[in-house]
């Protein structure tokens, strides 16, 4: 079999590769019409975020196996392409998670005591002993927005500095983080409270601006905040208004919402330090993505499967085409419970009822998973880790099956509940469409689309109306409505397709409409 290397790979991940016996091409900066020619006969593909791995590039592939990224991020990859063709897309999720730990204590300890200012004051030939005077750690509060695999690092490293630790993450069960030794809040209450900030979390809809001017207003004039995961999840503006402004003493920032971020305001600010995107960026994180890939490919090409695929592990074209809708179902059923519950949660429960509870759901339920758990952790689930990460939250996952299923051929059912509340999905399929026939006890009719707000409302007059104003007067067209079956003065729920996003502002207006008691988006 063939591999074939189109980015720079460490000698520790090549020499692996070829003494696997396999025939190894190491062939680097390739164009997309020349890989289009390279990939002809290659079983498996080594990337890193140099290669396009574009649809065409996949249609053109005839042997193709797996695509492995020596990294996390696969933005890089169609997985879309690459999925429907029934390749392997992996990444290496755990070869950097303790180099952008430790770069987050490094620029928190650096920010602390003004290490880069003070090193460039010096080398400048000036003694400026009482310019940078810092602050310790020693009996300080800690808030750790984001507590996955990074942030419960930091975590557990700043305890050693005798340091009180809050956490924020809605999927954390208070369990879970005690046995962590954090004490769950909300992020508020984190700005309010916290000398040091730093945030974990991926960016979504939910965590984009996450920390704003709001947050800002509320924290101390001496708290310090870090973002070494994703940049946007701090309102970058808002930032700089605020060490302008001295509402808080420092920053640390290595990410940014536009990379490089030159003549970004937040380069001009002393009291900012920054890195270029470095997160990950050590000799060990580097040997270490390119050891896992390299295992990674020679597993799937001795036959062994894949143990970090992003996309669906390979399934049988027979067995794919009775299974694909429901996958499609379980992941946007997955993804909508999760929003909707607003809560964590530390149960989930499938159901498969008529003709899909005979055949091999084992997929589907990674993708009702994946969907669920996406919310949390964004694209950082996928079908093989999920059961791994919902057994680390503390989230018991369940399964029944019953060959009766009422009017339709096939239902499948997904119930998340946590904090004394639960949210139910039900969908079926209608050949290769899916639709969601029920949301808790609201009977529905709706086919999902990639933009949707669910609405809890009265059923009354005068209420879907405004509702509909209220977007049309902020440009967001409705393609699709649906309203579920109640009496007069009794709750029920609205689902609006759109086609577009809704800005928290939108949204937020909505919420005023007399009748309607809550409204979320759902992005699929």
């Amino acid at each position: 079999m063939k591999i074939l290397v189109s980015d720079p790979l460490s000698e520790e991940g090549l020499t692996i590769l070829k003494n696997s016996g396999f025939d190894v091409v190491v062939d680097t900066g390739l164009s997309e019409d020349q890989l289009v020619e390279k990939i002809k006969g290659v079983d498996a593909l080594v990337i890193r975020s140099g290669t396009q791995v574009t649809a065409r590039v996949i249609e053109a592939a005839d042997n193709l196996k797996i695509i492995g990224r020596a990294g996390v991020g696969v933005d890089n990859v169609d997985t879309d392409a690459a999925t429907k063709k029934g390749i392997i897309v992996s990444n290496t999720p755990d070869g950097n998670t303790l180099s952008a730990a430790e770069h987050t204590c490094a620029m928190m300890m650096a920010v602390a005591r003004n290490i880069p200012q003070a090193c460039a004051s010096l080398k400048s030939e000036k003694w400026e002993r009482n310019k940078f005077t810092g602050v310790e750690f020693n009996k300080k509060v800690l808030g750790v927005v984001g507590l996955g695999r990074i942030g419960a690092e930091v975590a557990k490293r700043f305890q050693s500095f005798n340091m009180t630790v809050l956490g924020y993450d809605p999927f954390v069960s208070e369990e879970r983080a005690k046995s962590m030794g954090i004490t769950l809040t909300t992020v508020e209450d984190i700005c309010r409270k916290a000398d040091f900030i730093t945030v974990h979390t991926p960016l979504t809809k939910e965590t984009k601006n996450l920390i704003n001017a709001d947050m800002f207003n509320v924290m101390k004039p001496t708290a310090r905040i870090v973002n070494c995961a994703r940049g946007g999840i701090i309102n970058e503006d808002d930032l700089a208004d605020a060490i302008e402004s001295g509402k808080i003493a420092g920053a640390a920032l290595d990410v940014f919402v536009e990379e490089p971020p030159l003549g970004s305001r937040l380069l001009k600010l002393d009291k900012i330090i920054v890195t270029p995107h470095l997160g990950a960026s050590t000799v060990e994180a580097q040997v270490n993505v390119a050891i896992d890939i390299a295992h990674e490919i020679i597993s799937v090409l001795s036959g062994e499967g894949a143990k970090s695929a992003v996309n669906i592990p390979a399934v049988r074209p027979e067995v794919m085409e009775v299974i694909s809708p429901y996958v499609r179902l379980a992941e946007a059923s997955g993804k909508i419970a999760a929003t909707l519950i607003g809560t964590s949660y530390d149960k989930i429960e499938l159901a498969y009822n008529g003709d899909i509870s005979t055949k091999d759901i084992r997929t589907v339920t990674l993708a009702a998973l994946k969907g669920a758990l996406a919310v949390a952790v964004g694209s950082g689930v996928n079908y093989v880790n999920a059961p791994g990460l919902a057994k680390s939250r503390g989230i018991d996952v369940s399964e029944k099956k019953s060959e009766t299923s009422g009017e339709y051929a096939s239902v499948f059912t997904i119930t998340v509940s946590g904090c004394g509340k639960s949210v139910s999905v039900k969908g079926t399929a209608v050949g290769n469409d899916i639709k969601i026939i029920q949301v808790d006890k609201n009977r529905v009719d709706v086919y999902p689309s990639a933009h949707m707000i669910f609405a809890d409302h009265i059923n009354k007059p005068n209420v879907i109306g405004p509702c509909c104003q209220v977007l049309g007067e902020n440009n967001i067209n409705i393609s699709g409505m649906q309203v579920g079956h109640a009496n007069i003065g009794e709750a029920t729920i609205m689902v609006i397709s759109v086609d577009s996003d809704v800005p928290e502002g939108v949204l937020k207006k909505l919420t005023t409409v007399d009748g309607v008691l809550s409204a979320k988006v759902v992005e699929l």
